[in-house]
């Protein structure tokens, strides 16, 4: 029994290296909560084993040697020999001992779970990858996002169970990028359902009502060692800063044939889009430098993940780490 399970989780962990190996080289399109789940059942199903079988059977194995060690004792002992070397003490610890393929899954079950909990339903963390969200998020910045904040989702399928509050504008909002909904992006709501949200000549207008933008000391940054026009936006109940970059043009260039495409207007000025029900119109702080709402359309209620809120770490620049709006 032992020669056989020890050779199932070997291929099964093998699967798991295979896969994580395939995905760190791009081979496959990796998604890590699918795998933290079949990771979590797969664990689950050795601790259970463990528990209602192969720790009993290990018990009884312990019991029997106790029990042969006694007889063997008890007829000595009528033969008048009471000092004898008692060996069953290391026989009991390999018997009771967990074997290494349940160590490496029965074991880490309960470390699995948890981070499965909360990484689904609490907090996940995720690193910010490029700069479409300067100056409010940094490359590398390691950030925390609610994922109960907008409602508790089933993890994988990403289906709303319960409801919590609705996305604002000016909520830095983690949630699954349309075109590929197996990547997560990270950008700004600037549009609610129901909202006309215009961007035209770098302005952007809520309903027909310019945002106030106040001009701030250009911003210095450190990867392209460029300045940047720096302003503060106020939007709904949000202050936040954006970059705009004088080099670009307004015109949005090379825009997807997305769903509810109709709703927008593009021109040389820029665009203007009537957000539609159950969708929410995105931009990066980064203005210029920013796939965003713009260029691929509306992202749908089922895609949001979260309400990204605080820096954890940043190991480039330890000053990073607080909230942001």
């Amino acid at each position: 029994m032992r020669g056989v399970m020890s050779s199932i989780t070997a291929v099964v962990l093998a699967g798991f290296v295979g896969y994580g190996a395939a995905w760190y080289f791009g081979m496959v399109e990796g998604n890590f909560s699918a795998l933290l789940f079949l990771a979590a059942v797969v664990t689950g199903i050795y601790w259970v084993a463990e528990r209602l079988y192969f720790l009993p059977q290990r018990r009884k194995a312990v019991a029997a040697l106790d029990a042969n060690a006694a007889s063997r004792q008890a007829e000595l002992a009528k033969m008048g020999i009471n000092q004898v070397d008692d060996n069953t003490q290391e026989a009991r610890s390999r018997l009771i001992m967990q074997p290494w393929w349940l160590d490496w899954t029965a074991g880490l079950f309960p470390v699995i779970i948890i981070v499965f909990l909360l990484r689904s339903f609490l907090f996940e963390p995720f690193k910010i990858p490029s700069g479409s969200m300067i100056p409010t998020l940094l490359v590398n910045d390691l950030i925390l996002v609610n994922k109960f904040h907008y409602g508790v989702r089933l993890p994988v399928i990403n289906l709303k169970v319960l409801d919590n509050h609705s996305p604002e504008r000016g909520d830095v909002m983690v949630f699954r990028y349309p075109p590929k909904p197996s990547l997560d992006y990270i950008k700004r709501v600037v549009g609610i359902p129901g909202d006309e949200v215009a961007y035209l000549n770098k302005k952007l207008t809520i309903n027909g009502k310019p945002l106030p933008k106040t001009a701030l000391p250009d911003f210095f940054d450190a990867d392209s060692m460029r300045y940047a026009k720096q302003f503060e936006e106020i939007n709904g109940e949000r202050k936040y800063r954006l970059l705009n970059d004088d080099d670009r043009p307004s015109f949005i260039a090379g825009a997807d044939n997305f769903p509810y495409r109709d709703n927008c207007r593009y021109s040389t000025e820029g665009v203007v889009c009537k957000v539609p029900e159950g969708q929410y119109f995105m931009m990066g702080d980064n203005r210029d430098n920013s796939l965003d709402s713009r260029y691929w359309g509306f992202v749908p209620e089922q895609n949001i993940v979260g309400k990204a809120f605080f820096v954890w770490m940043n190991f480039g620049n330890l000053k990073r780490i607080g909230s942001f709006d």
